[in-house]
């Protein structure tokens, strides 16, 4: 769309059928297959018209060139697809426990040599000599924010981007230097906990083309009705997030304040906190006492959940009193008396 419209404006305004008699919005195209003859045939390779309008919304709002699959890590999949076998690789130390582990898996078995990095040092990511630097900003669960600029500058491996967090609305990685955007569009493009799907945005078509034919190779691709979900959900993104942003940096102020509360990751904007209780015990105590916000695994949607992440597994090396809180679009108020009922 034309550069000129602002991102909210795009948003709602891209990727929309045009001209008399056609619908104001794409609609769910559940098929597999098309009459031979056309551009389309089979839509594991050709795609529908659903997920192209999809790709083209967030394409045009992070600058590149999107393809959607099945699920967020379906997207990482893809891009160890088309790494080379033994590849040095960089993550971050703290973040998504999805991906780390994936990688971990890589490594394992020999597909992937990896190295975990602290994700505050600046000058380890741009020292290092990764053919591919993962990197998240701000990361989950702790909210750092990488400096991705002068890592990106500094490299001369493809540079990869999880933007799940700070959304194209919140920064457009392609443009300071990276190679790949990815999201988990299950989050908060599709913004209503109901869908699984994940977005690549590569700053090249040739790169674009070698994700959009992993995707083909292995089969993940997104459904039907996700695809229109995380569609829909991505038209209001815009006035969801800037309420979610008002309501996380007011709540994120109280809890600073909070005797209870021990350290408050919050990067100045955005709709996640990560806020710290003494222990485990603790931490575990006040989600007991939550009765609004919801204790649940996932993030991005218009309700609040919080969850302690150092539960997990691959998260075990967080500090165990961390909660992981997505805050949604309830009355900051209620939420508040929430928190505060529950923190004693």
């Amino acid at each position: 769309m034309d550069s000129e419209w602002s991102a909210r404006t795009r948003a709602v305004a891209a990727g929309r059928p045009h001209g008399p008699g056609e619908p104001l919005n794409t609609p769910i195209v559940p098929a597999s297959t098309f009459e031979a003859g056309g551009d389309r045939n089979y839509s594991r390779e050709n795609g529908t018209p659903t997920w192209e309008a999809l790709e083209q919304v967030i394409g045009d709002l992070e600058g590149g060139h999107a393809t959607a699959f099945a699920s967020g890590i379906a997207t990482l999949a893809a891009i160890i697809d088309i790494t080379p076998v033994g590849a040095k690789v960089a993550v971050p130390t703290f973040s998504y426990a999805g991906s780390r582990g994936l990688l971990a898996h890589a490594h394992r078995t020999g597909r992937l040599v990896v190295t975990e990095l602290p994700p505050d040092e600046t000058d380890a990511w741009t020292g290092s000599d990764a053919d591919l630097l993962w990197l998240e900003s701000p990361t989950n669960p702790t909210l750092d924010v990488m400096d991705l600029k002068a890592i990106a500058a500094a490299t001369s491996g493809r540079v990869v981007v999880d933007n799940t967090f700070a959304t194209p609305l919140g920064q457009q990685p392609l443009s300071i230097g990276a190679d790949i955007v990815v999201h988990s569009a299950t989050k908060l493009i599709g913004g209503h906990s109901d869908l699984l799907l994940g977005l690549t945005i590569a700053a090249e078509p040739a790169l674009a083309k070698e994700l959009r034919d992993a995707r083909t190779r292995n089969g993940a691709t997104p459904g039907a009705l996700e695809a229109y979900l995380a569609l829909r959900g991505l038209r209001t993104l815009p006035v969801r997030l800037a309420e979610q942003t008002r309501t996380a940096a007011t709540l994120a102020e109280r809890l600073a304040a909070h005797p209870a509360v021990t350290k408050v990751r919050y990067p100045g904007e955005g709709m996640m906190i990560a806020f710290e209780l003494p222990d485990a015990e603790s931490a575990d105590a006040v989600t007991a006492r939550l009765r609004l916000i919801r204790r649940a695994t996932s993030l991005g949607g218009v309700e609040s959940v919080v969850e302690r992440r150092a539960w997990l597994a691959g998260d075990a090396h967080v500090p165990a009193g961390l909660l992981r809180f997505s805050v949604g679009l309830e009355d900051p108020e209620d939420l508040w008396r929430d928190l505060a009922s529950a923190l004693g």
